[in-house]
């Protein structure tokens, strides 16, 4: 399980392209401390599993499925990526309930910079509308955000100067994409009130909110 705090922008060394699979080799100082072969690390949000891993760079494999359901597949050396290891028992749970599951890409729309703080809008699959709402959580390329607006096909996030220089997200241009992972407590209430055969309370429109 994984918090959404990253915590090193890493960078792509090597990609090989297999049999419907990618093998990637990362750099990231701070994750490959006492890495081991089977480890997990969170790369933009995706779990994967550490294959090798050699002074401060790690091996791993990304299978077809990971790579379709995931921005992986458009990532080419040279390319930053957001990384982060999984929480420890006993540690701070800092963002909010991680799996490292991706459940579908957005694609960067606009950027609105302010003083102090940028507005980020994201489109949205239809099938995780229903998944976010106004202030809720939503990890986008690894990163746990919080939602400033949910429209019907997209959601808007305020960053922080911290994580438009810590992670991709201040790197990210209109039509890039970002991979996204709805909260899961939201998912397993859906599924607990489908077995009893009720219906989730409908919820508001916010799409044109503001704070």
């Amino acid at each position: 399980m994984f918090t959404g705090i990253v915590e090193e922008l890493g960078e792509v060394t090597a990609v090989e392209n297999l049999d419907e699979a990618s093998r990637f080799r990362l750099r990231g100082p701070v994750v490959t401390q006492g890495a081991q072969h089977g480890d997990s690390i969170a790369v933009n949000g995706v779990c994967l599993t550490v294959v090798d891993h050699e002074g401060d760079e790690f091996t791993a494999d990304v299978m077809a499925e990971t790579l379709k359901r995931s921005s992986l597949g458009a990532l080419t050396v040279g390319s930053r990526v957001n990384l982060e290891r999984p929480m420890a028992v006993g540690d701070r749970l800092g963002g909010h309930i991680v799996q490292g599951h991706v459940d579908g890409t957005g694609t960067v729309l606009g950027r609105e910079p302010s003083e102090h703080w940028e507005i980020v809008k994201i489109s949205l699959p239809a099938d995780l509308t229903r998944y976010v709402v106004e202030k809720g959580s939503i990890t986008v390329d690894g990163i746990s955000l919080t939602v400033v607006d949910a429209g019907p096909d997209h959601f808007t996030v305020s960053l922080i100067p911290t994580t438009l220089d810590l992670t991709t997200l201040g790197r990210k241009q209109p039509g890039d994409p970002v991979n996204l992972e709805v909260d899961v407590i939201a998912k397993y209430v859906e599924r607990l009130l489908g077995a009893r055969g009720e219906q989730p309370a409908a919820l508001p429109d916010t799409s044109g909110s503001r704070p």
